[in-house]
């Protein structure tokens, strides 16, 4: 029997990266974004936010990078934590004239660019390799595929040697199996030690192989592992309509409803 999700509001004791205590928070005079939202990143997790488009999956993330300051309640980070953001690559302006290599040194801000030193260049490509992508190092950032451009942007936020990584919807609008090379490569980051939280509309095929999950709409509406909050209760709280949670090799299969095609695929 699966064990309880846990409580929304209770922060766990647990030495964590990241914590939001009773946070609200709201962009000018408009209803809250986040109201009263409490949860923990501890180190080494490997956790996913899931939530309706306007959930405020993606405030969340801009409070952990600092990008934001609650209205009430507090975020408290980890001394010294350094933190990489990957945002969604349909954000960016893939035009830009650059290699995947200038791409990556980029995000160096105290680099003297366009000179790299040979250590920027040694951890350049111990950085590709680690991602597989050690062989496009010279190609044009427009001329990659949808995984390879999520790779390059991975390769930015991991080039500052981060301890948490913040990644934005990272499967959205790619193919079953670059989802899957996606989900395989985050494990083996996190196996390696790298705490990692992503936001994600993918509930069957990214949120359901995740440890951990926190489901969102402006409060927590569950925190838990996978087959302890993808539950038709938690999921009709989390959506706003009902969705039917079935059992395949062991793991929750989401079966997705109209009103839930009408939030896949939209940003938060």
């Amino acid at each position: 029997m699966s064990k309880p999700a846990s409580t929304p509001g209770r922060v766990e004791s647990i030495a964590t990266h990241v914590r939001l205590d009773h946070v609200t928070c709201s962009y000018g005079k408009g209803a809250p974004a986040l109201d009263d939202v409490s949860f923990a990143v501890r180190a080494g997790s490997f956790t996913g936010i899931v939530g309706p488009s306007g959930s405020g999956k993606t405030t969340a993330l801009r409070l952990m990078l600092g990008q934001m300051v609650p209205g009430a309640g507090s975020v408290t980070r980890a001394s010294g934590l350094r933190v990489g953001y990957v945002p969604q690559v349909e954000t960016i302006n893939w035009n830009f004239p650059v290699t995947v290599a200038e791409a990556v040194l980029m995000s160096n801000a105290g680099r003297r660019w366009p000179w790299s030193t040979r250590a920027e260049k040694g951890r350049l490509q111990d950085v590709l390799a680690r991602l597989g992508i050690g062989d496009l190092a010279g190609r044009h950032i427009r001329q990659l595929s949808g995984g390879q451009q999520q790779r390059v942007f991975i390769a930015r936020a991991l080039f500052g040697s981060p301890d948490l990584l913040l990644m934005d919807e990272p499967t959205s609008g790619v193919d079953v199996r670059t989802r899957h090379e996606m989900l395989h490569l985050l494990s083996d980051l996190n196996d390696a030690g790298l705490t990692i939280v992503v936001t994600t509309h993918d509930l069957n095929g990214l949120a359901a192989h995740l440890p951990r999950l926190i489901c969102l709409n402006v409060r927590v509406m569950g925190i838990g592992a996978p087959n302890d909050v993808l539950t038709p209760e938690i999921l009709e709280r989390t959506y706003g309509a009902p969705m039917e949670v079935l059992e395949h090799a062991g793991m929750p299969l989401v079966i997705e409803g109209r009103a839930m095609h009408r939030t896949i695929g939209r940003s938060s």
